[in-house]
């Protein structure tokens, strides 16, 4: 993978929104059109998530239904990846996960503008969608 691929993946709870936002295109689960929106990525020790605050979420089930999709970077460099998303539904990971992605969130100097304190982890378990991405090795579009 391309160094500054690389590098725009490697968020840390320091980045800022900008750096954490990218658009993903599913495949609709029901239409098998192409759907693509803005979302934010995270990562947790070293792996690339998809999730949201608690709601449900048609990407989810897009994903759910159809893994493939492109991941596409947007700010700092421009790529288009081939990705592979597969729920997350341990909960032992679950709970790992979204405790690390509260605590980034609600972290004091707030790199993400967002309103906090975020839901709770109770919440968060009960109602957000968790995807684990992965990139076949070699493929950009």
């Amino acid at each position: 993978m391309d160094a500054r691929i690389e590098r725009a993946l490697a968020i840390t709870p320091a980045s800022r929104a900008r750096e954490r936002t990218i658009d993903i295109t599913t495949t609709g689960r029901r239409t098998g059109r192409p759907r693509r929106i803005e979302v934010w990525f995270f990562r947790v020790d070293g792996q690339i998530y998809l999730s949201t605050t608690p709601a449900t979420r048609s990407w989810y089930v897009n994903i759910v239904a159809n893994p493939e999709f492109t991941f596409h970077l947007k700010h700092g460099v421009r790529a288009d990846l081939r990705a592979v998303g597969t729920p997350v539904l341990d909960r032992a990971q679950r709970e790992a996960v979204f405790s690390s992605i509260i605590a980034d969130l609600n972290q004091p100097w707030n790199p993400a503008r967002i309103p906090q304190p975020v839901a709770p982890l109770d919440d968060w378990m009960k109602g957000s969608p968790l995807i684990s991405v992965e990139f076949p090795e070699g493929d950009t579009k």
